[in-house]
């Protein structure tokens, strides 16, 4: 099963991120976000960062979720390559691998000012699969 597609719109970016269950997507789809600001730079996993969040319900988790690593990217300047991830209801549990970003190691892809809620979707049974927006 792949990761995820890129979905191409006019002044913004997507993705489309599958799973053999829904966590599993919402892993893909960080990892296709990182892809997107890193152009498919290979990231090592030296730092363990631990995110839990909970949302009304799993749309606005999914932007929860991805907003929270847009903010540590742009924060502290770090970049994910690997995620583990636990949804319990509308409640998840993370970890997220990576390193600083150095631009003698990674190459500089699209920056994503946001994640928006445009053609926003989570598909919460099978097959499993999120769908989102980046502003670009």
């Amino acid at each position: 099963m792949k990761m995820y597609d890129l979905i191409e719109h006019t002044a913004d970016v997507g993705i489309k991120a599958y799973g053999k269950n829904l966590a599993e997507a919402f892993e893909h789809a960080a990892v296709a976000m990182f892809d997107i600001i890193t152009d498919h730079s290979k990231i090592e996993t030296i730092g363990e960062y631990d995110i839990t969040l909970e949302a009304p319900d799993l749309e606005q988790l999914l932007v929860d979720w991805l907003s929270e690593l847009l903010f540590l990217n742009g924060a502290k300047n770090l970049v994910f390559g690997k995620f583990e991830v636990t949804l319990q209801g509308t409640r998840l549990s993370a970890k997220a691998y990576g390193e600083e970003y150095s631009l003698k190691k990674h190459k500089m892809g699209e920056e994503i000012k946001a994640v928006t809620y445009h053609m926003l979707e989570v598909h919460a049974e099978k097959p499993y699969f999120v769908q989102v927006l980046f502003d670009i």
